[in-house]
């Protein structure tokens, strides 16, 4: 080979390789490679190319993703809608710190995607996908998993493999907003999202109001609309697309004039409104239904479900277990299966009056619920046991009318009547609390749809504890006090008097109350993330509670006593302290609930007794249990057992160890002997911890529940200690602490939770 070949040789091989490097970067920006107007890239499948474009009739430059094989360009996503360039000077470009971003004219910086990345990080890079999607990844992320991309901020349209909706992980909320006009892709005040209030729906929105409803999910599109078509925000306005024009239960049909008419077995609720094309009013039922006499089902097709907002489903049952659970709750209007697939699977069953429905070419049936005299004339195999059930209980009905008209006659009779009349018609308000509002037993029990099962959120010793929504759209927790509960009247009053005049950001907030008969009723805020011990002692969403969350709970709930004992008009001692009774909002911040045992004091360490001990087994404090005696101290004490179960993620009450017999408490304070505090800390805090704050935290509780009451620190001493980084005192023996190596077995039952009352002799 001549000197001269070698050379030109290399230089060829160099410029091939060049060219095949630019080649397989066509869907690829680098930080070396920018965008300038006038260039794109194309995804590897030629579906999609990006670059500047101009809308419809205007001048205006935006960065913009398209399908690359439609003639007349269909935009499905623009990255400046808000802030466009007038001239062609644009560049989009990979910045070295990690951003993608648009330039105009003297590199003013127009967009950018406000995302950075490590000084190591190596070969970052954007490439625009098949499926529509522009994702910015390096070496230490992946495609599937990248630094950011566009799905996470969708446009106008939908493509497959977008999510809308709430992202769970991250809180951020996905949703479709439409374009001012054909010219400007900026926002407009439409928008497309997932609710997922009852079983998840698609709606779209005009400002803050509900325009109109795509429908729920059912395994291969959304109901109501076209499973092969794209949900492009630019929706006609048909007759019938309005959310809600012919009110409950009636049905739209865009071939009609007018397009609404009633189910069958309705009837317009407002007949001279409707007859003036005024529909709004709905239509109402001919026959009311006697729950337990005999309802049956409607089967219906051909129209689009129901609005599911106030609706219950589950995946797995069938259509028979799904008939049963609707038929068994007499709030249930109407069911049918969640999943066209493989057959059909899951329930969804409804709880309010149906509302927009329209017709729909749609396969999947609709069961509404119907008075028996509405049925069809030969009812079916279901129906014939139905009735027959119906016949049997009816005889048996009449037996006891007659045997009640009797008896009703007598003495006794008339007497017992009387006062079970009086007992259940009684509203009896409470005195002092003029700024609490009363709810009626009416207002509760729609809210709670009767109170029924699948609005249960929890039970505590007071009673259930259920989800309800006002009329007023307000979503709260109404708590209902159980026949079976040690509670009463009196801790009833207590509550409501002393928790209706407390206001601070970590007690939670009483929004009003009912006595009604026998039914005492407290209504409070929803907490959306229930309470503490439902995430503290769950394998699995103890995983949730990271470290600095753990200690911004230990924080509130700190402020929140001392707010108690030192900074409301009332001075409160809480005496029920306890994981279950700290509820989290939806940011996790903590509110401390439950005031049934609660009581007020004069002066700081003033000392009550009490002859009925009543509290929770793992918090109560020694001079309680052993005599009655209660001070802030005893809230101090039940604190500092919170603050070590949320450090370690153990119930202080049940916690057992090989080398001992000691509760948790006693663990911690051996540990500290040691000079090991740190081994009690939760093995899932790892990662996340601040050792420092840890330490500090378990120093704090070990205060908290030393032995004597005299020892243990002021809530206002636990929370300056908590945010500040001076020395603290050497903690004494805990209470409980028995010293013993050896473990004893345990004769009282293994429950989570138990509720202590001890009577004291006169």
């Amino acid at each position: 080979m001549t000197p001269y070949v070698y050379p030109f040789l290399v230089l060829f091989s160099s410029t091939i390789f060049c060219i095949l490097l630019r080649c397989a970067a066509v869907d690829t920006i680098s930080t070396n490679h920018a965008i300038k107007d006038g260039d794109t890239i194309v995804s590897d499948g030629q579906m999609f190319e990006l670059g500047f474009f101009s809308p419809g009739k205007s001048k205006n430059r935006y960065v913009g993703i398209w399908y690359k094989k439609i003639s007349k360009r269909t935009v499905v996503w623009v990255a400046n809608r808000e802030k466009p360039i007038d001239d062609t000077t644009g560049v989009f470009e990979v910045s070295k710190e990690g951003a993608l971003q648009i330039l105009g004219g003297g590199n003013a910086l127009i967009w950018s995607s406000n995302t950075t990345v490590s000084v190591s990080s190596r070969n970052l890079a954007a490439q625009l996908l098949d499926d529509g999607n522009l994702v910015l990844w390096d070496e230490h992320s992946t495609i599937e998993n990248p630094i950011w991309q566009s799905f996470d901020y969708p446009t106008d349209t939908l493509l497959r493999g977008m999510k809308l909706g709430m992202d769970l992980v991250t809180e951020k909320e996905r949703h479709l907003t439409s374009w001012k006009s054909l010219d400007d892709p900026s926002i407009r005040i439409h928008k497309s999202l997932v609710d997922i209030h009852g079983y998840p729906q698609v709606f779209q929105m005009q400002g803050g109001a509900l325009h109109s409803r795509l429908g729920q999910w059912n395994g291969v599109g959304f109901r109501g609309f076209p499973v092969e078509a794209r949900i492009q925000f630019t929706l006609q306005s048909l007759s019938c697309g309005r959310y809600g024009i012919c009110g409950p239960y009636g049905t739209c049909s865009i071939d009609m004039y007018p397009p609404c008419i009633c189910m069958e077995g309705f009837e317009p609720r407002l007949p001279k409104e409707w007859d003036a094309a005024d529909w709004s009013g709905g239509c109402q039922r001919k026959q009311p239904l006697r729950c337990g006499s005999g309802d049956g089902f409607r089967k219906l097709s051909g129209l689009n479900f129901p609005d599911s907002r106030n609706s219950w489903y589950n995946v797995s049952m069938t259509l028979d277990e799904c008939e049963m659970a609707c038929r068994k709750n007499c709030s249930c209007t109407a069911y049918a299966q969640l999943d066209i697939r493989n057959g059909g699977s899951g329930c969804l069953l409804w709880f309010h009056e149906l509302m927009d429905m329209r017709e729909y070419d749609e396969r999947q049936d609709l069961y509404v619920r119907m008075a028996t005299s509405e049925l069809a004339e030969n009812p079916s195999f279901n129906e014939k046991k139905v009735l027959s059930m119906v016949l049997a209980i009816s005889s048996a009905a009449l037996l006891l009318l007659a045997v009640a008209c009797v008896w009703k006659k007598t003495k006794k009779g008339r007497e017992y009547l009387k006062s079970t009349f009086d007992k259940k018609n009684t509203i009896v308000p409470i005195d002092d609390v003029d700024s609490l509002p009363y709810f009626s037993l009416h207002e509760i029990v729609k809210a709670t749809d009767n109170f029924s099962i699948y609005n249960k959120i929890g039970e505590g010793g007071f009673g259930p504890v259920y989800k309800g929504v006002l009329e007023d759209g307000r979503e709260v927790a109404v708590k209902r006090l159980s026949e079976t509960s040690q509670q009463g009247l009196d801790e009833f009053k207590n509550e409501v008097i002393c928790i209706a005049k407390l206001q601070h950001r970590n007690l939670v907030k009483l929004l009003g109350y009912c006595i009604h008969g026998n039914e005492m009723i407290l209504i409070y805020e929803y907490m959306a993330n229930k309470s503490l011990d439902s995430f503290l002692f769950d394998e699995t969403r103890s995983s949730i509670l990271d470290w600095p969350r753990r200690f911004h709970i230990i924080n509130g709930m700190a402020r929140g006593i001392l707010y108690l004992h030192q900074d409301s008009c009332l001075r409160i001692i809480h005496r029920d302290l306890k994981a279950g009774n700290i509820l989290l909002d939806a940011d996790m911040n903590p509110k401390i609930s439950d005031f049934g045992l609660a009581r007020k004091f004069v002066g700081q360490d003033a000392m009550a007794k009490t002859k009925k001990v009543v509290g929770t087994y793992g918090y109560i404090f020694p001079e309680y249990a052993v005599h009655g005696h209660f001070s802030v101290k005893s809230d101090v004490f039940s604190f500092g057992v919170l603050v070590l179960e949320i450090v370690s993620g153990k119930k202080n009450r049940g916690f057992c160890h090989d080398g001992h017999s000691d509760n948790l408490l006693g663990h911690a304070w051996r540990l500290y002997e040691e000079g090991k505090s740190i081994e009690i800390m939760c093995s899932s805090l790892r990662n996340s911890c601040v050792v420092s704050e840890v330490l500090r935290a378990i120093h704090v509780g070990l205060l908290c529940v030393q032995n004597h009451a005299n020892d243990r620190p002021t809530m206002l001493s636990v929370v300056l200690m908590l945010v500040s980084e001076s020395a603290l005192p050497p903690p004494k023996q805990p209470a409980f602490f028995t010293g013993e190596t050896v473990r004893k077995p345990d004769s009282v039952s293994s429950q989570d939770e138990y509720m202590l009352t001890l009577l004291y002799a006169r």
